[in-house]
C-alpha cells in the first residue's frame, strides 16, 4: 500500500509539471488564433474526464450516514475544507475543480477566471505534503485574452497542537510557488516562499446558556509571502502579509451536538460560512496597499465529498470592480480510499 501511495504522489507531480511545461513549449497560450494547438487537443479530454468523475461521484455522495467520518475533527467538531482560506488540518484530500472568477482593475478591467486542482497526502498522521496547479484565463476589456498555467505550488503542513475538549487545533505550514514552472503569459518568473500559522477553534465548550452559539467555529491563517526576486522589469515584488479568516455555523453540529431542529437531507449537512482573505504588502514602496474580499457562502458535506460555493465581494477598488464567485468540489480521500491512498505513508492505521 505504501508503494501504491508513493506511486500516485509521483504521478500527480509529474503530470502537473509535464502539462505546464508542454503548454509553455507549444506557445498555445500566447496564440489565441491557433485553431488546433496542443492544449486544444489535450484540455477538452481532460475537462470531460473531470466532468465524468464528478458525475460518477454524485451517487456515492448521496449515501450519507448519520455521522461524518472524514478528516478535520477536533473532538466532536467537524471542520470542513474551506474554499478561500486554507484550513489548519493535515488530511488526505483532493479538490477538482475549484473555479473562481472576478473582475480586477488591471488594464481598465480584466476578467480573471481560474480553474485549479489541489491534492494533500499525509506522510505521517500529523504531517502532509500538498501540490496545486491552476489554469488562468485573463480577459481584459481592451485587448486579447491570454491563458496559461500558473506556477506549480508545493507545500507542507504539520499539526502540532490539538485539544479535543476545547475543539482547538494549530498547525505550521510552508508553501512555495515554483518560479518558471508556469506559462510566461500569466505566471511569475520568480519563486515565492510562504511560511504560515494555521488555527481552528470551535465554540462547543460554551456554557449551556449559550447553546445556540456552540455550532460556531473560527479558522484562520497568518503568513508572509517572500519573493525570491525584489523586482521584475523594474516593478517591485514586495513581501506580503497574508491573513485569512473563516466564520462558520455548522448545522451538522447543531443537530448532532446541541439540538435536533428537524432538518432533513440535504439541509442537515449544511455549513454556512463567511471567509475573509486579505493581503497587505509590507515593503518596497507598496506598504498599506491592502487587497481582499469578503466571501459569504455555504458548504454541503457528505461522507465522501463536499460541495461549496461563495460570492466574492471586493473590499476596495484595488481588489476588484464587481462581485465574483468561487465554487469547489472536494473529495475526502481518507474515506474514499481508507486502506491505500487515504492513509498516512508512515505511522498510521485507518
Amino acid at each position: 500500500m505504501k508503494i501504491l501511495r508513493s506511486f500516485c504522489l509521483f504521478v500527480f507531480v509529474a503530470a502537473g509539471a509535464f502539462t505546464s511545461r508542454a503548454c509553455n513549449l507549444c506557445g498555445c497560450h500566447g496564440a489565441p488564433q491557433m485553431k488546433r494547438s496542443f492544449c486544444d487537443l489535450i484540455l477538452p479530454p481532460v475537462t470531460r474526464a473531470a466532468f465524468n468523475a464528478v458525475i460518477l461521484s454524485l451517487p456515492m455522495a448521496l449515501l450519507v450516514p448519520e455521522t461524518i467520518s472524514a478528516h478535520g475533527f477536533a473532538g466532536s467538531r467537524f471542520f470542513p475544507a474551506t474554499l478561500s482560506t486554507d484550513d489548519p488540518f493535515v488530511a488526505d484530500e483532493f479538490s477538482l475543480p475549484t473555479v473562481s472568477s472576478i473582475v480586477t482593475p488591471d488594464n481598465g478591467g480584466t476578467r480573471d477566471t481560474e480553474i485549479s486542482s489541489d491534492i494533500a497526502l499525509r506522510i505521517t498522521p500529523k504531517w502532509d505534503i500538498e501540490f496545486g496547479e491552476t489554469l488562468i484565463t485573463l480577459n481584459p476589456s481592451r485587448g486579447k485574452a491570454v491563458n496559461g498555467f500558473d506556477n506549480l505550488s508545493i507545500g507542507s503542513k504539520y499539526e502540532f497542537f490539538e485539544n479535543d475538549e476545547h475543539e482547538a487545533v494549530v498547525s505550521l505550514g510552508f508553501d512555495v510557488d515554483v518560479g518558471g514552472t508556469g506559462s510566461k503569459q500569466v505566471a511569475d518568473t520568480f519563486s515565492t516562499w510562504t511560511p504560515g500559522l494555521f488555527f481552528g477553534k470551535g465554540l462547543g465548550d460554551l456554557p449551556s446558556g449559550l447553546s445556540l452559539l456552540r455550532p460556531i467555529a473560527i479558522t484562520g491563517l497568518v503568513g508572509v509571502a517572500l519573493p525570491s526576486s525584489a523586482s521584475t522589469d523594474g516593478s517591485p515584488n514586495p513581501s506580503v502579509l497574508q491573513l485569512g479568516f473563516a466564520f462558520e455555523y455548522s448545522i451538522i453540529y447543531l443537530q448532532e451536538q446541541v439540538r435536533d431542529i428537524g432538518l432533513r437531507p440535504p439541509f442537515d449537512r449544511l455549513i454556512p460560512l463567511v471567509e475573509i482573505p486579505l493581503s497587505d504588502p509590507i515593503n518596497r514602496g507598496e506598504s498599506g496597499l491592502i487587497t481582499g474580499t469578503v466571501n459569504p457562502g455555504v458548504i454541503w458535506s457528505g461522507k465522501y465529498i463536499q460541495v461549496g460555493a461563495e460570492a466574492v465581494i471586493p473590499i476596495n477598488s484595488r481588489t476588484g470592480n464587481d462581485v465574483g464567485f468561487i465554487a469547489q468540489l472536494h473529495f475526502y480521500l481518507d474515506d474514499l480510499f481508507p486502506h491505500s491512498l487515504g492513509r498516512p505513508l508512515f505511522g498510521g492505521n485507518k
